[in-house]
């Protein structure tokens, strides 16, 4: 998480609490703290900005009746989106090229380009990274039966993972690659799918039309101890690709919002 950059009145008239909750309902409707981010554990959170645990709960507490921010359970604090309707769910965090294999579809990979680089400020804050921190940018084309069926672009924190963009991600994964050569487990991730239109860059690589359907999928993926590690964009053809999933129904009741007007 960024800094947080909240100077505190201790002696004035406003409570601490309330100084706190505005500046981070500020943050999140600036766009400074994009939808999704995780915000740091309570008590690292408390430790930071120099209060007790129970004053931070007060100060989230107005967020997340206000909808700006949401808590999962086992998994901490995010910014939470306006747009989307969110229920918890359960399933297998496994990348497309993991599932393809599962499945035995022959596949190939088409490293595009793959290099350092300084992250945009949404996506260095999804990372929790300090100002000047550097990505592996990667930018793949996956092509099954000589037909590109999905482009990832996938951001990966170089402190974590120096070098990793010299790796040959042609023949292996990138899951992979993180787990077996930098011994770092991921163990779960937040991912959002949106159907869109294919920009005339992404189209060009999928070789469909401009403007065709394709599924989009945004990733965020966690270490243990909520550490994000990757975020990706993924955009794949929907004439050539079926998503489903094997869900666990939840022990705990789901609460579901929708914001901005009917669906």
């Amino acid at each position: 998480m960024s800094d947080l950059g909240v100077g505190l009145e201790r002696r004035g008239p406003t409570p601490l609490w309330e100084q706190i909750a505005g500046s981070f309902r500020e943050r999140i409707l600036s766009g400074e703290w994009p939808a999704h981010m995780k915000l740091d554990a309570e008590p690292e959170l408390a430790r930071r900005l120099g209060i007790s645990r129970g004053t931070l709960r007060r100060a989230l507490r107005p967020l997340i009746e206000a909808g700006l921010l949401v808590q999962a359970r086992g998994r901490g604090t995010f910014v939470s989106s306006t747009r989307e309707i969110e229920p918890p769910i359960v399933e297998r965090m496994l990348s497309l090229a993991e599932a393809l294999e599962q499945r035995g579809v022959a596949f190939t990979t088409e490293v595009c380009s793959a290099e350092p680089v300084a992250p945009p400020p949404r996506i260095a804050a999804l990372l929790t990274l300090p100002p000047g921190a550097r990505t592996a940018r990667l930018v793949r084309r996956r092509t099954v039966a000589g037909t590109p069926i999905a482009l990832l672009v996938n951001y990966v924190r170089c402190d974590l993972c120096p070098g990793i963009e010299t790796k040959d991600f042609e023949t292996r994964t990138l899951f992979g690659v993180v787990e077996h050569d930098y011994g770092l487990r991921i163990e779960w991730g937040r991912r959002t799918f949106e159907a869109r239109a294919a920009l005339p860059e992404v189209a060009a690589m999928l070789e469909i039309a401009s403007g065709s359907p394709v599924v989009y999928l945004e990733q965020v993926a966690y270490l243990g101890g909520g550490v994000p590690i990757e975020y990706s964009d993924v955009w794949i053809r929907g004439d050539r690709v079926r998503l489903s999933w094997l869900l666990e129904r939840p022990r705990d009741a789901i609460e579901v919002e929708i914001r901005g007007g009917p669906l």
